[in-house]
């Protein structure tokens, strides 16, 4: 069936939260928030283009993010992230002083959860058969 969830559809929704994320922002300076920001760019079109584009994918992401999984969920998540970075650095895989290292942790740990968040309706349908449905008011 074409429909069917794999876990090939849940890394093509990560690799486009991941593409989203770093897009917004990266420490390279190789994003929309570095060309923003950039003493040489001048506002105009291309950029005004830009950022609608990312806007809407933002909120495309962050809607299906709060419908499927909710505030809880997204700090529940925050919170498992959050204790394996704490752990990776208590046995001394990654270093405080790495703020970059960090950073990209961070970016990384962000786009999984709005991929979470994207996937969750259909992971938890695969687990116990059910099924989500929006509300819709009429």
């Amino acid at each position: 069936m074409a429909t069917e969830f794999r876990v090939s559809s849940f890394f093509a929704r990560w690799l486009f939260a991941l593409v989203l994320v770093l897009g917004t922002y990266n420490p390279t300076g190789h994003s929309f928030v570095g060309w923003v920001l950039d003493a040489t760019s001048e506002f105009g079109p291309p950029m005004a283009l830009v950022a609608v584009v990312l806007l809407i994918a933002w909120i495309v992401f962050l809607r299906a993010t709060f419908m499927s999984i909710g505030l809880l969920g997204i700090c529940l998540g925050a919170a498992l992230f959050g204790c394996l970075i704490w752990l990776l650095i208590d046995l001394g895989l990654i270093s405080l002083n790495a703020t970059g290292a960090l950073s990209w942790i961070v970016l990384v740990v962000l786009s999984l959860i709005l991929a979470t968040g994207m996937s969750w309706s259909h992971i938890r349908r695969r687990l116990s058969g059910q099924f989500d449905v929006d509300e819709v008011n009429d």
